[in-house]
């Protein structure tokens, strides 16, 4: 895999159950992402908004309806 500094990011096993759940998609594209698309200023952009969706989903299953 590619050295990506965001990756960290997308850990999630120290996440309760019922949050892994949620975060594991997420965190299983992002090292996708950093594997097979080339390191530059788009990859970056796309694994910042792939966090930004991660972290609404896990707010969402936090707090249901928002």
């Amino acid at each position: 895999m590619s050295e990506e500094r965001m990756l960290k990011w997308f850990a999630y096993e120290h996440l309760p159950s019922h949050l892994q759940e949620v975060s594991k998609p997420f965190g299983i594209l992002a090292e996708w992402l950093a594997k097979f698309v080339e390191g530059g200023p788009e990859r970056t952009v796309a694994l910042r908004k792939l966090l930004e969706a991660k972290d609404a989903a896990v707010r969402a299953k936090l707090t249901p309806g928002g």
